[in-house]
């Protein structure tokens, strides 16, 4: 397997303007680990407990960034176990990470929001330190007419088409 990414933190000072709207003090919490030498998924944990009721939803700053080699994406989706008991969902579906994110203006901060959509009235709970996410790294290709050349500047949700 190739080795195409790093994790990494966020500073401190983009965590807390990033995490204003979180009640406390977040937990200390490791890198994203795969659980397996077979796991494709990286666990990416949550520094605040999560509690959410069946229709809310919440942006959860993770404190992290990821350093992508060119040619590859950073896919993010739900710990498949809280989809099936709560139905879980990404708010976006399915986050793209971009290797360009990285450089942006927020410094490529990785935020997850995610709505417990549960359709049989299930509380979601969470505790800090727990993994909520998991990101997957997939290679893509482009057209052969390609010509994009734009620069990222902007942060999260920042290239609008």
């Amino acid at each position: 397997m190739e080795r195409i990414a790093r994790f990494e933190r966020v500073s401190e000072a983009r965590f807390e303007m990033d995490s204003a709207h979180m009640p406390g003090e977040p937990a200390k919490t490791g890198l994203p680990r795969r659980a397996t030498a077979g796991s494709a998924g990286y666990d990416i944990p949550t520094p605040w407990p999560i509690r959410l009721s069946p229709g809310e939803s919440l942006r959860v700053p993770t404190g992290l960034r990821c350093r992508i080699s060119p040619g590859w994406v950073l896919l993010l989706v739900p710990k498949s176990g809280l989809g099936f008991k709560y139905r879980v969902q990404l708010d976006n579906t399915v986050g793209v990470v971009d290797a360009d994110y990285y450089g942006a203006d927020n410094e490529g901060h990785i935020l997850i929001q995610i709505t417990n959509d549960s359709k049989s009235g299930k509380t979601l709970e969470i505790p800090a330190g727990k993994a909520f996410a998991q990101g997957l790294f997939v290679p893509f290709g482009i057209t052969e007419d390609d010509e994009a050349e734009q620069k990222r500047t902007g942060g999260f949700g920042s290239t609008n088409a």
